[in-house]
């Protein structure tokens, strides 16, 4: 999902000059709707772009630990204040008056990832920029 997600989305990378790190990630699976998680791997890639800055870089991975499937997408930009970051996971929060009333942006796909029973994290990068951490319950072995 995270390939097609970015390869759908290759016009908006390179129209922003974006660099996409290559991560050495790994399958995760999680039980769920795909149509769902896709949508909320989709708005978080969204976002990666709409707030990045020309010439900045995104990096995806995925993973899983134990009974977690991991998602990380992270970015380079300017310097966020984590107080403020933590205000996004409220419902209809966005950073700055330059981010609302925005015909681009899609959420971070909250409500998605609380109904699969996952939790969001977000950190504001010290360098800047943000990283976004998705844990998902990871999918038994017979999925």
């Amino acid at each position: 999902m995270a390939r097609e997600a970015l390869t759908a989305r290759a016009p908006d990378l390179a129209a922003k000059k974006l660099t996409v790190d290559d991560v050495a990630s790994s399958d995760s699976w999680t039980p769920g709707s795909a149509a769902l998680l896709s949508r909320m791997l989709e708005n978080l890639v969204d976002n990666a772009i709409v707030h990045n800055h020309e010439g900045g870089w995104i990096r995806i991975c995925t993973g899983h630990g134990g009974v977690e499937a991991l998602l990380v997408v992270e970015t380079g930009g300017r310097v966020l204040d984590q107080e403020q970051v933590d205000r996004l996971t409220q419902p209809f929060e966005r950073l700055g008056a330059d981010r609302t009333g925005s015909e681009r942006g899609s959420g971070l796909g909250l409500s998605i990832v609380a109904a699969h029973d996952g939790r969001l994290d977000l950190l504001a990068r010290p360098e800047g920029g943000l990283r976004a951490r998705v844990l998902l319950p990871a999918a038994g072995e017979d999925a």
